[in-house]
């Protein structure tokens, strides 16, 4: 190898690489360490980023729909109050329709599970009654009544200085978390506001420290990214409202209780992809049950029956087609998601891989054109370059395959 100034520089390169890899390898726990501070001091302009974009969404569609010559310079803020508005309207509707039906809820369930209890406690009674055998085992059972006080007394007062270092930590952290917040919202609108601003720095930025195809690269993608996680949150909410419309619609005709509280609760549950709508449905069932446990039974059938219409015809409509995914990636992707991120991997897993797929079916088909195979005649799929065509005819007649 000659020992060139481009040479050198690249031995240079390659042996500052190894040692930064080295050293990074061996003190791997302290680089974790500092990362997670420094996520955690940047954690509320990610909340903000966040939220700018979650705002994003109602804002450009009540800009878009915003006449330019009436509107004028105040075209902006106006869309931006009329966005956050209609979201804290739309909390503010929920809390005050559900939350009087709530409070109903709890007295009820107050007065019926000591009925529950008393009909448990009849039914045990009736039981030993029948199978003496019961009693007299429960009677051999030995129990140091004493020693557990003791016991229980000493964990109470090991456990008070652990109980208020427990409740003072929680209290910082709600604090903090308010905190956060507040400047993770101000960030947001910030943002919002001068979009166009940042977007075109950050053009600016990439332009003049990437390669030219790179670059391109790099906008591409995060032009599909964007529209992408909008569609697919748009689509959530829209799926998220339906079914929840049909649930108490449903139950409404049906006269089963709680037909609004549910359908409101299947709703907020019915934003986690999939698996969501199954936690309304235990909640749901459970209130059912303290009334009437065969209503409890008709609203399972229920629940199964518009599960399969929304799982089948409303969901793969709504959702995988704003996000482009076929609905088994849907699965995999939510199912990967809740294990390595819990809820918010749920949520975001799904454009992600959406994302993935299309840079992946581009680049595939990019692939195959240039050896000359031609892709299958589905919707969207590009045709082959004259030269690629030509250069299947000198090869003879190339396969079909699809994408």
């Amino acid at each position: 190898m000659e020992f060139n100034k481009d040479n050198i520089n690249r031995i240079r390169g390659l042996i500052v690489f190894t040692i930064v890899g080295v050293v990074a390898g061996i003190n791997y726990r302290s680089l974790l360490a500092l990362l997670g501070n420094c996520v955690s001091m940047v954690s509320p302009f990610l909340m903000g980023g966040a939220i700018a974009f979650i705002l994003n969404v109602p804002m450009r569609a009540i800009e878009n729909h915003t006449p330019v010559k009436k509107a004028g310079k105040f075209k902006r803020p106006l869309s931006l109050i009329l966005a956050i508005t209609l979201v804290v309207g739309i909390l503010v509707v929920v809390i005050f329709v559900v939350g009087p039906q709530l409070v109903g809820t709890l007295m009820s369930l107050q007065k019926s599970i000591p009925a529950f209890f008393e009909e448990a406690q009849r039914q045990a009674e009736d039981l030993f009654s029948r199978y003496p055998g019961i009693v007299g085992y429960i009677e051999n059972v030995n129990i140091d009544w004493e020693q557990t006080g003791k016991d229980m007394m000493t964990f109470m007062s090991r456990g008070a200085g652990t109980m208020l270092a427990s409740t003072v930590n929680v209290a910082v952290s709600i604090v903090s978390g308010v905190a956060s917040f507040f400047i993770g919202f101000v960030f947001a609108v910030y943002v919002l506001l001068q979009k166009e601003i940042l977007v075109r720095q950050t053009k600016r930025l990439l332009r003049a420290y990437l390669p030219e195809r790179v670059y391109v690269k790099v906008l591409k993608t995060t032009s599909l990214t964007e529209r992408t996680f909008s569609n697919f949150l748009a689509g959530q909410c829209t799926e998220a409202v339906i079914l929840g419309a049909m649930f108490f619609v449903t139950l409404t005709v049906l006269r089963l209780p709680y037909g609004l509280l549910i359908g409101v609760l299947i709703a907020f549950t019915a934003l986690i992809p999939i698996f969501g709508a199954f936690v309304g449905c235990i909640v749901g069932a459970f209130l059912i049950l303290m009334v009437n446990p065969v209503q409890a039974l008709v609203f399972l059938v229920v629940f199964q029956i518009l599960q399969q219409v929304e799982g089948n015809l409303i969901y793969p409509h709504v959702v995988g087609g704003s996000v482009g995914l076929p609905s088994i990636w849907v699965l995999v992707a939510v199912t990967v998601g809740g294990s390595a991120m819990g809820v918010v991997g749920m949520l975001v897993f799904i454009p992600i891989c959406s994302v993935l797929y299309a840079l992946l079916r581009e680049a595939v088909a990019a692939r195959l054109e240039k050896k000359g195979v031609r892709p299958g005649r589905s919707k969207g799929a590009r045709k082959p370059s004259k030269g690629a065509r030509q250069g299947a005819a000198g090869q003879g007649t190339a396969p079909k395959e699809r994408e």
